[in-house]
């Protein structure tokens, strides 16, 4: 079958959404398939939003068979076998509208670029032969916002062998873009509190160099450069692996996340526990409280508690991190099961 996978991509910032669309790519191909992949960039500016969304429309991608779309807002490209793995909505204009990310004004200006934008979406989800989302949140999301049903279908990893346990050091390991809504500054914040000799790898590239100044300045001020490790680069695959194989725990405490994050699923498959927080949206579809990871208030003093319970207890630790990998499976998390949907 051909299958043209289409996406859109921030330049020079890699991520998740990016590594959804290779990843499949490589297991379709594998599957014998020939797989053509799409991307355009998109920015979030309202002033640039519709012409971007145009340029989505007048893709020709007859030769296809099949395309699946994820990020928005290539699922306004037109074809007969449309599928969507729809991983967010342009979320600005959507669930953080009244927050404070939104960045620019709430008034009527803006109110018609969000009803035209809500429009346009509704016409192309309503298009798709399948809708597909990458948690239960972003499911939520669709229907409160969209009127749209849809399932689940959780990304997994590509390669997930690669990911070993070879034992626990002292140092929480938090591998992810740095940027203030994964919200890396917290856990800073919480290494003031600590009573153990807990330790903290920050890693990771940012979009906004304001914020890993602003991390710098809190290690620096609060005398922790002896404890914890700020890596701002874009770290290997290879280097990963290793992060993760030799760490107490790993930390993925996103603001309402819309999914559980790669950063959570390879601490599993790496047998770790996973801290995070009660506000951290689709993470809490992977995590349980006390059974695979740690749930802890999105507060310093809270975190720093939970830091400090993961050194102290190895065992309940290394327990927790043996029920990551089962949840794996409990939740279906497979390339086989994704290609089955995918492809039905």
């Amino acid at each position: 079958m051909r299958i043209a996978l289409c996406s859109t991509y921030v330049p020079f910032i890699n991520g998740g959404a990016r590594n959804i669309v290779e990843w499949l790519q490589a297991m379709l191909e594998r599957e014998g398939h020939e797989v053509e992949r799409v991307y355009l960039p998109q920015w979030d500016a309202p002033d640039l939003l519709f012409q971007q969304m145009a340029a989505f429309r007048w893709i020709d991608l007859s030769a296809a068979d099949r395309v699946i779309c994820f990020r928005p807002q290539a699922h306004l490209i037109d074809h007969p076998h449309k599928i969507l793995w729809f991983i967010h909505h342009i979320r600005v204009f959507y669930d953080l509208w009244d927050s404070d990310y939104r960045g620019f004004p709430d008034d009527e200006r803006h109110r018609g670029v969000r009803d035209a934008l809500f429009a346009a979406d509704n016409m192309a989800l309503l298009e798709a032969q399948q809708v597909f989302t990458n948690s239960k949140v972003v499911s939520a999301r669709l229907r409160q916002f969209n009127g749209v049903d849809s399932e689940v279908l959780y990304p997994p990893v590509f390669a997930p062998e690669r990911f070993t346990c070879r034992g626990f050091s002292d140092e929480v390991v938090y591998i992810c873009r740095m940027e203030h809504h994964k919200r890396q500054h917290l856990l800073v914040e919480a290494m003031k509190y600590t009573r153990t000799p807990v330790r903290l790898r920050l890693c990771g590239r940012s979009s906004n160099a304001g914020y890993n100044r602003q991390l710098s300045e809190a290690i620096r001020d609060h005398a922790l450069d002896q404890r914890v490790v700020l890596d701002d680069r874009w770290i290997s695959e290879e280097e990963k692996v290793d992060l993760l194989a030799d760490c107490l725990a790993a930390a993925y405490l996103p603001l309402d996340e819309d999914s559980y994050g790669y950063p959570s699923i390879e601490a599993s498959h790496a047998s770790k526990a996973i801290l995070t927080t009660t506000d951290s949206g689709g993470v809490l579809e992977l995590v349980n409280d006390g059974i695979n990871g740690l749930v802890a208030e999105p507060d310093p003093r809270a975190l720093a508690r939970a830091m400090d319970a993961l050194y102290s207890d190895r065992e309940r630790t290394r327990s927790m991190g043996e029920a990551a990998q089962a949840r794996l499976v409990e939740l279906n998390i497979s390339w086989s099961h994704v290609l089955q949907r995918l492809l039905a």
